[in-house]
């Protein structure tokens, strides 16, 4: 059989896919409830209804008759594609997800999973970050993943001490200033 006619690698078409952070070896992958929540809401509209939208815009346009010429049909199977590599990467991320409540350290000055942390660094400057999971988080909200470099260094530390953050300038002196959780969730009564 021709090469021309035989099936590429498995993972070819994920070569263009967006590249998140990967799992450090043999580590969970943490995520709070509002971010699992987000990740499947995600996942359940792309299935329910991005999809099924597309799949009828490319149904139409293949009825168009040319293909080779025809955007609609040229760019909703490159939507598809698109989506259906979202749709694997969702489904594999939150079936490896383990739910972490960070609410259940609220009142204690040791930092963790979920913890906002307000810190000096050695130059003085005062800095408040929220350590998350690495599919959740946004460095616009001043997020940082559990896995960096700056949480790690953080984790297990309490308001008071100072930890060693190492760069590639050398290594830095942090000191904790302050360590919050979100409330616990109000339960409604039945």
């Amino acid at each position: 059989m021709s090469k021309a006619f035989s099936k590429e690698s498995e993972g070819a078409d994920d070569d263009d896919a967006p590249s998140l952070p990967s799992l450090p070896a043999g580590a969970k992958n943490y995520i709070t409830p509002a971010g699992y929540a987000r990740l499947r809401d995600e996942l359940l509209d792309l299935i329910d209804n991005e999809r099924p939208r597309i799949v009828d815009v490319v149904h139409w346009a293949a009825s168009n008759g040319d293909r080779s010429e025809n955007g609609d049909y040229l760019y909703g199977k490159k939507r598809l594609r698109e989506i259906d590599r979202r749709i694997r990467f969702l489904t594999k991320r939150l079936e490896i997800a383990e739910v972490v409540d960070p609410s259940l350290h609220a009142g204690s000055d040791q930092i963790f999973f979920g913890a906002r942390v307000t810190y000096l660094d050695d130059q003085g400057a005062e800095r408040t970050v929220t350590i998350m999971g690495i599919d959740e988080t946004d460095s616009r909200d001043s997020q940082v993943s559990w896995v960096s470099p700056v949480a790690r260094a953080l984790l297990r530390a309490r308001v008071g001490d100072e930890v060693q953050l190492p760069t590639p300038g050398g290594l830095r002196t942090l000191e904790v200033v302050d360590v919050k959780y979100p409330p616990p969730a109000q339960k409604l009564a039945g």
